[in-house]
């Protein structure tokens, strides 16, 4: 039997801000308050580096707008962490996105066409929602249309949406984007910049988003 659908949907970044108690921005993250734990460690095999996982969605608008400043969190992290990403599944229209997604990293080449999707969807305005479309992107940006179209549809990319599913279940995940640390915390900006007196914009609960990450990360390594 199918399992029943459960509502996905981006997280509203600015709102929860507005709705929240401000907390002093100097404190020191609060779980429940700042970062969510899970119930028990989930396994990873990063061995004593910390495994840090993105939940996201290429056409999350608070997704596109995390990423550099992500990016260059991870940066700084060097050594300490391994960092991965998963696309998280919604509706039938994102599903070609996230097979995008799951085909460029088994190719090889998500490195180098990450920030190209993002853009296409939010500069380019190109919906990639059909699998013609994905299509057509990969072979205009360069990429062999046969050997995509091949992988796109492979068993191998297959098991990789399973996966992410089963992923997106046992870490709770019901919007994006989510930054889960250690197998046993969960944070966001929407979530951490909710509680602090100084983040009223997007990019202000980014950086407070930050910090509790780096709080998180020292914590996975104790």
């Amino acid at each position: 039997m199918a399992r029943p659908l459960r509502r996905r949907f981006c997280t509203a970044l600015l709102g929860l801000a507005e709705a929240a108690v401000a907390l002093p921005a100097a404190a020191e993250p609060q779980d429940g308050v700042d970062y969510l734990t899970l119930p028990a460690r989930l396994p990873t095999d990063t061995g004593r580096k910390v495994e840090v996982i993105e939940f996201f969605a290429y056409y999350c608008p608070h997704c596109y707008a995390f990423e550099p400043v992500l990016n260059a969190w991870v940066r700084r992290q060097g050594d300490n962490i391994v960092f991965k990403r998963v696309h998280v599944a919604r509706d039938a229209g994102v599903a070609p996105q996230q097979r995008l997604f799951f085909t460029l990293e088994a190719m090889g080449l998500l490195e180098q066409y990450h920030d190209k999707v993002f853009d296409a969807m939010h500069v380019e305005r190109l919906r990639l929602n059909s699998d013609e479309q994905v299509f057509d992107w990969a072979e205009k940006n360069g990429i062999e249309r046969a050997k995509f179209v091949d992988t796109y549809r492979s068993f191998g990319i297959q098991q990789r949406l399973r996966r992410a599913d089963a992923m997106m279940d046992a870490y709770h995940i019901d919007r994006w984007p989510v930054v889960a640390i250690g197998g046993r915390y969960l944070t966001s900006p929407s979530h951490a910049g909710a509680y602090a007196n100084e983040a009223r914009t997007e990019a202000q609960q980014q950086e407070v988003a930050l910090k509790v990450m780096d709080y998180l990360v020292a914590k996975a390594k104790q």
